[in-house]
């Protein structure tokens, strides 16, 4: 294979194939084509990046043409992300990533994850190929003031209504529940239901440089609520968007605000497993 054949590091709008792109990087592609407010960036499929981590490609020459960065590298496995399998914490995500160096270490990296015992563990439990393809996504970095997760069904109770996870600065810290973040509850228009604030004493920033620096929250913003009613209403209408976009109801969304300028960062069925 060479850098220019099938799989080779594409643009995310045109990383549509999810054999070989991947779930995550195939939805996100579908929302990028359908104007949906999705950080730019590109794809590598999985064979690439077996090539690549194999010594096989050199993808130097690719990678110095791109902007140095901060870049977000995430997995993109076959079948993460899907109906069944959503592979959520499971594999590496590599944040502030700056430099064409610093992109071939994280695309190594991010490929090694799909061999940890977890994720093997995991395939085995659902019943997947044991051998992991796995693909790449290089998204843009967002600066985020607060960011966190949006189900537009409970996972837990399956009640149809927005449940939202939010935290100070990049979103991180809730996926990973470094943090207990604020709840928010509306209903499937977009009522506000209720709103339990949380303990976010450390939020994830992305500094000057490109990289990612754990900071301590302003004690007067430990408890206070980080979301407004203007913000919920725009969650709002971005799950609203995204049952058009998909053609379901049912979304587990990654977003973050830098200001009041709301991003999808993921988009993936809810699942429960």
């Amino acid at each position: 294979m060479t850098p220019g054949g099938e799989g080779a590091l594409a643009p995310l709008v045109a990383a549509t194939d999810e054999c070989v792109y991947g779930g995550k990087a195939a939805q996100l592609a579908t929302a990028l084509g359908a104007g949906l407010p999705v950080p730019g960036g590109f794809a590598l499929g999985w064979d690439a990046v077996r090539d690549v981590v194999a010594g096989e490609v050199d993808l130097r020459a690719l990678l110095d043409t791109m902007a140095p960065g901060p870049w977000a590298v995430r997995s993109s496995a076959i079948g993460e992300d899907s109906e069944d399998a959503s592979f959520a914490g499971t594999h590496l995500s590599v944040l502030g990533v700056v430099g064409s160096a610093a992109v071939r270490d994280a695309v190594h990296r991010v490929h090694e994850s799909a061999h940890d015992p977890g994720a093997i563990a995991y395939r085995e439990q659902h019943g997947l190929d044991p051998a992991p393809r796995m693909a790449v996504v290089l998204q843009e970095m967002v600066a985020s003031e607060v960011a966190g997760v949006l189900f537009t069904r409970h996972p837990l109770t399956g009640a149809r209504e927005r449940l939202i996870e939010a935290s100070w600065g990049l979103g991180e810290v809730v996926v990973s529940g470094q943090v207990t973040p604020d709840q928010y509850r509306l209903s499937p228009d977009g009522v506000p239901l209720e709103c339990t604030t949380g303990e976010k004493d450390i939020a994830l920033r992305l500094r000057a440089d490109g990289r990612v620096e754990e900071q301590a929250v302003d004690p007067g913003l430990v408890e206070a609520p980080c979301l407004d009613d203007v913000r919920l209403q725009a969650l709002h209408q971005l799950a609203s968007a995204c049952d058009t976009v998909f053609d379901a109801e049912d979304h587990d969304i990654e977003f973050a605000f830098a200001g009041e300028r709301l991003y999808l960062l993921q988009r993936r069925p809810i699942t429960h497993g």
